[in-house]
C-alpha cells in the first residue's frame, strides 16, 4: 500500500516566524515595565524610572506602526480577532484538551497583546502627567492603578504561554527569543528584517545614553563636607 509524503514546505520544521523587530520590541518591553515597576518607590531611581516609562511610550509607537507595515504574523490583520473567537478558542483548549493551532499569535494572545499595548500607552501617559504635575494626586492614583493592572496582565500572560507550550509542546519563549517555530516551511517568513531591529535598539539605547549623560549630578561625599564647611565659615 502506497501513502503520500508531505512535500518539503508542509512537513513542519524550524521555520521563522517572528521577525527580528518583533523580538527585539518584546524583551525591550519585558527590560523596561520590570525596570519602571522595580523603580516605581524609589526617588534615588527617579530618573530610571521615568526612562523606563518614555521608553515604554516609543516602543508602543514602533509596534502599532510594525502592526501596519512590518511582515507576515507582525501585523494586526494576522492575530486581532473577535472576543468571541478568543473565548471559543480557550474553551476548547481548557475542556477539550484539543487546543487549536495557530503559526503567529492565538486569538486569545491577540486580545492580550492590544490590551498589553493599550495599559502601556495609557501608563506612560499618566506617568508623564503625574511627573509633569499636570493633574492633582487624582493621577498619581490612575498611574498606579493602570500599572497594577498591566503587572496582573502580564503575569496572566506569562501562565498563558507556560500553559500553551505544554499544550502544544512547543517553547514558546525560546520561538520569541530564535524566532522560530515548527511549522511547515511555507507558512514562514522571508526575511527576519534585522536592520529594523538593530535601528530599533540602538535607537533605544542611544536615549538611554542622553538621558544618563544629561541626569543631574549627585555630590560626592567630599563636595558635600567641603560645602557644608563653607556654609559655616561664612557665619
Amino acid at each position: 500500500m502506497n501513502t503520500a509524503s508531505a512535500s518539503p514546505a508542509e512537513r513542519p520544521t524550524r521555520t521563522l516566524v517572528w521577525d527580528a523587530p518583533v523580538r527585539v520590541f518584546h524583551w525591550l518591553m519585558v527590560a523596561s515595565f520590570a525596570v519602571a515597576w522595580l523603580t516605581a518607590e524609589s526617588e534615588r531611581w527617579q530618573l530610571a524610572h521615568v526612562t523606563a516609562g518614555y521608553t515604554m511610550a516609543g516602543l508602543v509607537a514602533f509596534r502599532v506602526v510594525w502592526g501596519l507595515v512590518g511582515t507576515r504574523y507582525a501585523r494586526f490583520t494576522a492575530f486581532v480577532r473577535s472576543p468571541w473567537t478568543a473565548v471559543d478558542y480557550l474553551m476548547v483548549m481548557l475542556l477539550e484538551r484539543r487546543p487549536q493551532r495557530h503559526t503567529g499569535h492565538n486569538p486569545a494572545g491577540g486580545l492580550a497583546i492590544l490590551a498589553l499595548l493599550t495599559l502601556a500607552a495609557l501608563t506612560a501617559a499618566s506617568g508623564w502627567a503625574n511627573y509633569n504635575e499636570l493633574a492633582g494626586h487624582w493621577m498619581e492614583d490612575v498611574h498606579e492603578v493602570l500599572a497594577n493592572t498591566m503587572l496582573g496582565l502580564v503575569a496572566l500572560h506569562v501562565v498563558a504561554v507556560v500553559a500553551s507550550s505544554a499544550l502544544h509542546r512547543e517553547n514558546l519563549v525560546g520561538a520569541m527569543i530564535h524566532g522560530r517555530k515548527p511549522v511547515p516551511r511555507a507558512q514562514g517568513i522571508r526575511s527576519p528584517w534585522r536592520s529594523v531591529a538593530a535601528l530599533l535598539l540602538a535607537a533605544v539605547l542611544a536615549f538611554w545614553w542622553l538621558q544618563w549623560e544629561s541626569a543631574p549630578q549627585q555630590p560626592q561625599p567630599q563636595q558635600e563636607r567641603a560645602a557644608h564647611r563653607h556654609k559655616h565659615q561664612g557665619h
